[in-house]
């Protein structure tokens, strides 16, 4: 028995006075209504109206219980239509999952814009560096690189790649010399990334195409981008970072790109915009996920981020 239909029906009977004219009103067949009652009926063990040829009325119990169905109804109903209305304005808590290298570096400006056109949001950041299950850790949206996650659950929506330059300090090119292939970066202090995030092998692109691998072992490995150039400030060594993580460095001298002629070619990280791919998405999900693509696909935004 569908008990909360049974419920909405036996109400339905007690204020019309009628099995037909409840089947009428709720578009079923007689049968069913009488059904319906009876079970009621037989699950309470108890009479809940009184029958003749003529007419249907309550009984003292069935007058009761009708009271106390209207009211399971009415709460019912009240959390139905709290649910709809949250699937078409956004509100609630959105929590997120971002890449911690990227996230430093601009993701401040796109959540105020955000909590400005949807304040009735709250947003709950967890910035991360290992991998993350979305689904099992109660994530609704992650800013991530492709190594964070890996779900053929979630919904995929690449934002950006990020290319990384070879830089260096001023100071320790002038100690150490400037390197003018990807060869002579062997005989430097590298600083890299952590072993998860870039293997030992790195790959350059020449201006006439050819392509050269070096492996290089580093005097240094973090896995955070910003320490990565904070390290590279203080002189520490060579490294290599996405080149609008360092465009203001280049402007006021403190660090200069080097081997201009080629290109990093195995390090791109591209950044997506992922989610669990359910079939109803919530308003504050759907709205967070429609406002960040907008928000990355202006140019102003990301170079605000990088």
């Amino acid at each position: 028995m569908n008990h909360l239909q049974a419920m909405r029906v036996f109400v339905k009977v007690a204020e019309t006075g009628s099995f037909g004219r409840a089947a009428a009103a709720l578009d079923l067949s007689n049968a069913v209504i009488t059904r319906y009652v009876a079970l009621l009926e037989a699950h309470l063990n108890t009479r809940l109206l009184n029958r003749t040829t003529r007419s249907v009325s309550l009984t003292e119990a069935g007058a009761s219980y009708a009271d106390g169905c209207r009211a399971v109804i009415e709460q019912v109903e009240a959390i139905e239509s709290t649910v709809s209305q949250t699937s078409f304005d956004p509100s609630g808590t959105l929590k997120l999952v971002a890449s911690a290298s990227f996230s430093l570096f601009g993701l401040t400006p796109l959540l105020c814009e955000y909590r400005e056109a949807f304040p009735d949001v709250k947003l709950r950041l967890t910035l991360l560096h290992r991998p993350v299950d979305l689904v099992d850790e109660g994530f609704d949206v992650g800013i991530v690189v492709p190594r964070m996650v890996n779900s053929g659950t979630l919904i995929n929506r690449p934002l950006f790649k990020v290319t990384p330059v070879i830089v260096g300090a001023p100071g320790y090119l002038a100690k150490h010399g400037v390197p003018l292939r990807p060869a002579d970066l062997a005989a430097h202090a590298f600083l890299s990334p952590s072993a998860d995030i870039h293997g030992s092998t790195w790959s350059f692109t020449g201006a006439n195409g050819e392509d050269e691998d070096i492996v290089i072992d580093p005097d240094y490995t973090v896995n955070n981008s910003q320490m990565l150039r904070q390290a590279a400030l203080s002189g520490m060594g060579i490294t290599a970072l996405p080149e609008s993580h360092v465009a203001d460095d280049f402007e006021q001298g403190v660090l200069v790109r080097l081997l201009t002629d080629y290109a990093v070619s195995n390090a791109d990280k591209e950044v997506s915009l992922v989610y669990p791919g359910r079939r109803h998405v919530s308003a504050k999900t759907r709205s967070f996920v429609d406002f960040a693509l907008a928000h990355f696909r202006k140019d102003s935004a990301i170079n605000a981020l990088f």
